[in-house]
């Protein structure tokens, strides 16, 4: 029986419609207000749920400005750590009135926890899951931490290799984890379509008995689907409100149009899934007419010699199946047929 878990009530599995999670990382740019203010555009979208990265820059990192903490190409290049950290975070004071903002329109929220303090702050507010993100998961220590919460956890695997992924998990397990949710993921910002390897997350999920998905930094959606098709329960994309206002992960988000597709077409893809089988679909049914059988094309009379000349497989298909043509073809009728009647049994001798 393949994996699932359960989060704030909503079964998560193979057996269930994607659980595709929007992330709001650091793109309020600095306002609560816009913070609010996603969340409720978040909620409208049909997302399972809403996701924050609870962290300060001092948590993470040191304010330096040596080339160790200096950010070398890609989004951020030239930056330091401590600018981009300080520039991205949701402040903890801001937390409680996120969850609020949350439970007042209906939608399910957790955050990523950075440090013991911070998984600290999001059990004090309830939080059903906990996320570890790809580079914390070689963060033994912060693993075990947030497993002890006894929750369900959802870990990240970009930039890990095997032995660190397996690492990663028999801490969680040890510790007390569950529930647990593998996504295959490649941090980079954005992430090359080609890259993206989604082969490996079903493997993933075998080697390690968790519900696998996707943390997709991908522009646009086709690989999320993509993942869906390949057993992905859980889907991770970033929500911006506009890329145009910017923010620090707005180039690889998705505006709230945008994010109401991808739910829609993970959710059609999951459902296009289906089970395997032969048999005539309800759908089909109306249809079963068009296939081709046996007509009489020519008036024939009775005792008259079916031939090549008289009998066509043509459509529609109310007359013998096409596969008892060499069967008729030297048969007599039984009865006069006029054109156009379909063949059955009762006229074959």
């Amino acid at each position: 029986m393949a994996p699932e878990i359960q989060i704030d009530g909503r079964k998560i599995g193979a057996d269930h419609p994607p659980y595709v999670i929007c992330e709001l990382s650091g793109n309020h740019i600095g306002s609560l207000d816009r913070a609010l203010a996603m969340i409720e555009e978040a909620a409208k979208t049909g997302c399972a749920a809403i996701k924050l990265q609870t962290y300060t820059a001092d948590t993470l990192t040191i304010d330096s400005d040596k080339p160790d903490f200096r950010i070398n190409g890609g989004l951020w290049d030239g930056r330091t750590l401590y600018d981009l950290y300080q520039e991205a975070h949701t402040p903890f004071e801001w937390h409680e009135a996120m969850f609020a903002k949350a439970a007042e329109v209906g939608v399910t929220l957790f955050s990523t926890p950075f440090d013991e303090t911070a998984a600290d702050l999001l059990e004090d507010l309830g939080a059903p899951a906990y996320k570890i993100a790809s580079f914390e998961a070689v963060h033994l220590p912060l693993i075990a931490h947030v497993a002890r919460k006894g929750k369900p956890m959802i870990i990240s695997t970009g930039l890990a290799n095997l032995a660190e992924i397996e690492a990663a998990v028999r801490t969680a397990r040890d510790n007390g984890c569950e529930e647990l949710v593998l996504l295959h993921c490649i941090s980079s910002y954005p992430a090359p379509s080609d890259q993206s390897n989604l082969r490996t997350m079903p493997h993933l999920a075998e080697m390690f008995g968790a519900v696998p998905g996707l943390s997709d930094h991908t522009m646009g959606s086709a690989t999320s689907v993509a993942a869906i098709a390949l057993g992905g329960a859980v889907i991770e994309k970033h929500f911006t409100m506009a890329r145009a206002d910017g923010g620090p992960d707005a180039d690889f988000s998705l505006e709230p149009d945008e994010f109401t597709r991808l739910v829609d077409d993970c959710h059609n893809a999951w459902l296009s899934l289906g089970q395997v089988g032969y048999n005539t679909k309800s759908a089909e049914e109306g249809n079963v007419v068009f296939r081709r059988s046996l007509y009489a094309v020519r008036d024939i009379t009775a005792g008259e010699a079916f031939t090549p000349d008289n009998v066509r497989v043509i459509r529609p298909g109310y007359g013998l199946p096409p596969r008892h043509y060499d069967r008729v073809i030297g048969a007599e009728a039984t009865q006069a047929i006029e054109r156009g009647t379909a063949l059955s049994w009762s006229m074959v001798r």
